[in-house]
């Protein structure tokens, strides 16, 4: 086969005669860059106990089994394929370390439940001392709860459909048939529909976080205010994206 993986310097690696690339240590020294710079940008929402050569070294892993599988014909360019592979790798080694106490999850699925209890009874966007007094709690014991779940639930507006598997499916258009193409259309529609619908400070936080790639520093920089309180704005996004979606799934 003649096709070859383009890169970002528009050189071609060889590849093999079923697409598949051989030249691996040429695809390290090429993509190491991509691989740091994606671990330098989640480590930032990680808790202390994550290492950045922990990430690193699970996003080589996931670089490495991107050139592997990576099929120029269906039509993702590697950069977009081997990005989501680095992540997702990244994503299942802190999994792995399994950190996040069961209370933060279950208080996650609490607050989520009680955003859509607001929003059914009210029809607009759970406010923060609303979603706190559903809880009967007060608003600092609410951010501390959206503070312990930013860590644990880094990954919620990637893997809202609980698991990375589908989004490296979809990049990659290594999907089963026209049923699940047509299923995963119309996640994508919902989804789509569900975050144009969010607060616009929510919003703009997942845009600037997830399209721009800036750090909770520079987002909070650009929005005016600490980056703590990002942190905070991110998880509530992510929460209420899940609430609105729980019908869906």
């Amino acid at each position: 086969m003649a096709s070859a993986i383009k890169i970002s310097t528009h050189k071609p690696l060889p590849t093999g005669v079923d697409g598949i690339e051989t030249n691996l240590t040429e695809v390290v020294d090429l993509y190491a860059p991509l691989v740091k710079r994606i671990a330098h940008h989640l480590l930032l929402r990680m808790p202390a106990s994550v290492q950045i050569d922990d990430l690193i070294q699970s996003g080589m892993i996931g670089l490495l089994e991107a050139a592997k599988k990576y099929d120029v014909s269906k039509g993702a360019s590697f950069e977009t394929y081997a990005g989501i592979r680095i992540r997702g790798s990244m994503l299942d080694e802190v999994r792995k370390g399994d950190w996040a106490p069961r209370s933060v999850h279950r208080k996650s699925r609490k607050v989520a439940e009680a955003i859509k209890t607001i929003e059914a009874r009210t029809g607009k966007d759970a406010k923060d001392n609303q979603i706190a007094k559903e809880l009967d709690i007060d608003l600092k014991a609410y951010y501390a709860i959206l503070q312990d779940a930013s860590g644990s639930r880094l990954f919620s507006f990637d893997d809202i459909m609980e698991g990375d598997d589908s989004a490296i499916e979809s990049a990659a258009g290594e999907l089963p048939g026209p049923c699940d193409g047509l299923q995963r259309d119309t996640f994508k529609a919902h989804l789509s529909n569900a975050i144009d619908g969010l607060p616009d400070r929510e919003k703009l936080v997942l845009a600037l976080y997830y399209d721009e790639e800036l750090n909770l520093k520079e987002i909070g920089e650009v929005i005016g205010v600490s980056e703590s309180r990002v942190s905070q704005i991110h998880s509530q996004a992510a929460v209420r994206l899940r609430a609105r979606l729980t019908d869906w799934n």
